[in-house]
């Protein structure tokens, strides 16, 4: 590999070039775009170096989702429930997985640590949400998943204190023999304030599509959300939180429908 000039690129160079490709790679198609990185490059050492670095940052930014080891359900890969670099919390069956990110496949699970888990007052609003969220993802996305984390206060165990909850959806389309993926990725930081008995709600939506057949068009598109509900019960909080997540995602379904149609 070399550069324009005729120059030999350092290894460095290569694998920044080989992390930037790998990093970039639409949705559903990182092993695809390896393959042809790998060959490029002609060196091993290089390349595994540069899948190293690139694939976990792949993963966690696209919410890849891959199946428990126990078939108990899917994980996501996210931010949210990294505990290092290649465990991660599910948080609905309160185990972490191990996850070889080159492979994008869960190779170990074992119950999480009680330090890892929140308190059983932060648990009740986080897994009545996971169960009204689960409900609207089964509806809204035919190969859907969610999850629920406690991103602060875990350790709360009554009301008086604020404590913050994500809630986090993936959902992608593989198509290869028709000449597309696409990929719906969707997260909501909810921030709960016990004084004035407040729910803030702020919700980012990201929509890909690669369609290459006859060419490479790509579709990547988001949009920031704000919202707000009264702080209930866990059950009330998690059923106004999730119709407020289901009409904000339909009405971002409906507008890209239009545009697209356009």
């Amino acid at each position: 590999m070399s550069d324009g000039a005729g120059e030999e690129l350092s290894d460095r160079q290569k694998r920044e070039i080989a992390v930037w490709f790998l990093s970039n790679a639409p949705a559903g198609e990182i092993h695809y775009v390896a393959k042809d990185v790998r060959a490029l490059l002609g060196d091993e050492a290089v390349y595994e170096a540069a899948a190293a670095e690139a694939f976990p940052e792949h993963n966690k930014a696209h919410l890849v989702s891959l199946e428990l080891p126990d078939r108990s359900g899917d994980i996501i890969i996210t931010t949210y429930g990294e505990l290092d670099k290649n465990n991660y919390l599910d948080p609905r069956t309160a185990q972490v997985a191990t996850v070889d990110h080159i492979k994008q496949k869960c190779t170990k699970l074992r119950p999480a640590a009680d330090e890892e888990l929140p308190s059983a007052y932060i648990e009740d609003f986080r897994s009545a949400l996971d169960v009204e969220l689960s409900k609207y993802v089964s509806e809204a996305y035919p190969k859907g998943v969610c999850a629920v984390y406690c991103t602060s206060g875990k350790d709360i165990e009554g009301p008086g204190a604020d404590f913050g909850l994500a809630a986090v959806i993936s959902a992608a389309r593989r198509s290869p023999q028709n000449f597309c993926n696409g990929s719906w990725r969707s997260i909501w930081n909810l921030e709960f304030y016990d004084e004035s008995q407040f729910v803030e709600i702020k919700g980012k939506i990201q929509v890909g599509a690669h369609y290459f057949e006859e060419g490479n068009v790509q579709l990547d598109t988001n949009i920031d959300c704000k919202d707000s509900t009264v702080l209930q019960s866990p059950e009330d909080c998690a059923v106004s939180i999730a119709n407020i997540i289901r009409h904000h995602e339909s009405e971002y379904l409906s507008s890209l429908e239009v545009e697209i149609c356009l």
